[in-house]
């Protein structure tokens, strides 16, 4: 498998989605001080809608990523199965904003950034998969 254009924005948009995610998660909706209705802090919102925006475009266009050395059907693998886990749960996260529910939107956004973005990252590290192959092997020299 080589970096072919399609990997190379998979995995730009996976790596930003993994930096600005911390931001997203703890930039404060407001302060305890405040009113109930006051405003959101434009850092969350514009931080948040990045981290979305970037795990679409990592999500949607892992579904045209295929390696045919891992075991697949129809060219879909295992890792496959993220993909509507991460578009369900940004459904819902939304959906819960939109029905008040904030602690369930905070508790969706945090199951996914680490599932999808710290686990499901560090599955790419592992020396069998494309990424773990070019870290270890080609750039560190150890395997």
């Amino acid at each position: 498998m080589q970096l072919t254009p399609l990997i190379a924005v998979h995995l730009s948009a996976a790596l930003a989605a993994v930096a600005i995610g911390p931001i997203a998660l703890l930039a404060r909706r407001g302060h305890a001080g405040r009113q109930a209705g006051s405003q959101r802090p434009r850092l969350h919102r514009a931080a948040g809608y990045a981290w979305v925006t970037l795990m679409l475009v990592t999500a949607l266009s892992a579904i045209f990523i295929s390696d045919p050395a891992v075991p697949n059907i129809a060219g879909f693998s295992a890792i496959h199965l993220l993909i509507p886990v991460v578009l369900f749960s940004l459904f819902l996260a939304f959906r819960q904003l939109l029905r008040g529910n904030v602690s369930g939107h905070r508790k969706t956004m945090v199951s996914l950034y680490v599932s999808a973005c710290l686990i499901a990252g560090a599955f790419t590290l592992m020396p069998g998969r494309f990424l773990g192959h070019m870290l270890w092997s080609e750039w560190l020299g150890l395997v």
